[in-house]
């Protein structure tokens, strides 16, 4: 337990922005790949970050007290995300026109000097995302989360409260059924 010798009760603004900072900021690269990856969109994934950090500030108290915070607010940021997609499954669909969508369409995706390579960058992660998309939400996580973003096996069982077997079978199944997809579209040999 870190050796805090005050609380938020008895810090002033100024000290519970800076315990906030100090306790939130290392994990700010982290926790948004978590929610891009979670969400897969940028939208959605700002908006889970921001959700994360309001639910997270307002309970500094119970941060203040953890010993490795990254975990935590890692675990917070998938209930969250867990919950919201229980919300919108329980919402009805509207559809939109493509006229009324924000943005500006596929000119907004300009890659760098060389659109030969940026196009077949694009058509490799369109591929990629298309199969992943055709995973479980369970396989695609464990995939998404060790071999992307590189979290141990334990820290996916702290996160997601799976045990570790579980998780190195699903990451078994989610690679092979990854392979078979990307060798079916021609995407590997």
């Amino acid at each position: 337990m870190q050796n805090w010798q005050y609380t938020r009760l008895s810090m002033s603004s100024s000290e519970q922005n800076q315990a906030f900072e100090r306790l939130v900021r290392p994990h700010f690269d982290r926790l948004y790949r978590l929610a891009w990856r979670l969400t897969g969109a940028k939208a959605e994934a700002e908006d889970l970050f921001q959700e994360l950090l309001i639910k997270v500030y307002g309970k500094l108290d119970d941060l203040v007290a953890i010993d490795d915070t990254g975990p935590w607010l890692c675990r917070v940021m998938y209930n969250l995300f867990i919950d919201e997609r229980r919300r919108f499954a329980r919402r009805r669909m509207h559809t939109i026109a493509e006229g009324e969508l924000a943005g500006d369409g596929l000119a907004g995706l300009a890659g760098g000097q060389d659109p030969v390579h940026d196009n077949e960058r694009f058509e490799k992660l369109a591929r990629l995302d298309r199969a992943l998309a055709q995973l479980s939400d369970e396989h695609r996580l464990v995939v998404l989360l060790h071999d992307t973003e590189g979290y141990k096996l334990a820290e996916i069982e702290a996160l997601t409260g799976t045990p570790v077997g579980t998780i190195k079978s699903r990451l078994h199944r989610a690679r092979a059924r990854l392979r078979e997809i990307l060798v079916a579209d021609g995407t590997i040999s």
